[in-house]
């Protein structure tokens, strides 16, 4: 039997015009803007006081780090400006590739809420519940009640107060009180989550179960940022160390502890110092230098 060739239908006008449509493409993470960048960025507090000195870093997406230093260096400022609480008289502060300063005073609670930020004072509402605490984050975002329902009992069961939904911030700990800020601030799975002096208020132990909190959210892709003084913790879980003094950036090592690591030199300097032997290495002897060979 012969085949006969089907008749085309005419095609519109709109028909013709129209593109096929086509999946938005996945930017790859390596061409993707740092989720921090800062460049050469200054910030100067009324008075006078210079709180950042032309800092310039970049944090990448699902990092996480430490900053560290004295009192009074500049980290907490860090923060401020990051959320936009403080804006830099010079430079640039950018979050995924956007400079913030440049936002609308409208767009910054929009901004923030992008942000997940943990306090060391923990800022919970007292009279509301746990629950309550965490879906006001949810609320403001106008998440439905679905979401709400099925987001809080998951994030408490994360941070391991499902137990605790019905309790007041006056019926925890202070351990318990950080870990509800924690879940507050994650409940959104924002992409960067800044925690100024997380376990300042708490004993050491407390203190290991909150850091290991941020670092399970951490290995969910949410970059960390820590601002501490706990330099046994620091020196524990040897990540990326951002060290400021004086509002400067003085080091930043990817892999480091609380205070600068001794390169081979200076080790053995200190070791001939200890056992009383006098002069510098025979001529010819090679000292490796850590610092710059790894």
């Amino acid at each position: 039997m012969a085949l006969t060739r089907s008749r085309k239908t005419p095609r519109t006008r709109e028909q013709s015009h129209r593109r096929p449509d086509r999946k938005a493409k996945r930017v790859p993470e390596s061409v993707r803007p740092p989720i921090v960048q800062l460049r050469d960025t200054t910030v100067v507090y009324p008075g006078g006081h210079v709180a950042l000195e032309r800092v310039s870093l970049e944090v990448e997406r699902g990092e996480f780090a430490f900053v560290v230093g004295p009192t009074g260096c500049g980290k907490s400022t860090l923060i401020r400006a990051l959320i936009r609480e403080v804006e830099p008289a010079s430079g640039s502060v950018m979050i995924a590739g956007h400079d913030i300063n440049e936002l609308a005073t409208s767009k910054v609670p929009l901004l923030r809420r992008r942000i997940g930020t943990v306090f060391q004072d923990f800022k919970l509402l007292p009279n509301r519940t746990v629950y309550d605490n965490v879906a006001y984050a949810l609320q403001v975002i106008g998440a439905s009640r679905g979401d709400i329902r099925r987001k809080v009992p998951e994030i408490l069961r994360l941070v391991g107060l499902q137990a605790k939904v019905h309790n007041y911030p006056d019926q925890l700990s202070g351990g318990e009180q950080q870990r509800v800020s924690i879940a507050r601030a994650f409940v959104n799975h924002p992409p960067l989550l800044l925690a100024d002096e997380p376990t300042g208020n708490l004993d050491p132990e407390t203190s290991i179960g909150i850091m290991q909190l941020l670092y399970r959210i951490n290995r969910t892709g949410t970059t960390v940022l820590v601002v501490t003084h706990d330099s046994e913790m620091v020196n524990k879980m040897r990540r990326r160390v951002i060290a400021l003094e004086d509002g400067r950036l003085v080091r930043d090592q990817k892999i480091g502890g609380y205070h600068q690591d001794e390169s081979t030199t200076e080790f053995a300097a200190r070791v001939r110092a200890e056992m009383g032997v006098e002069g510098e290495p025979p001529t010819g002897a090679h000292d490796l230098d850590v610092d710059s060979d790894l």
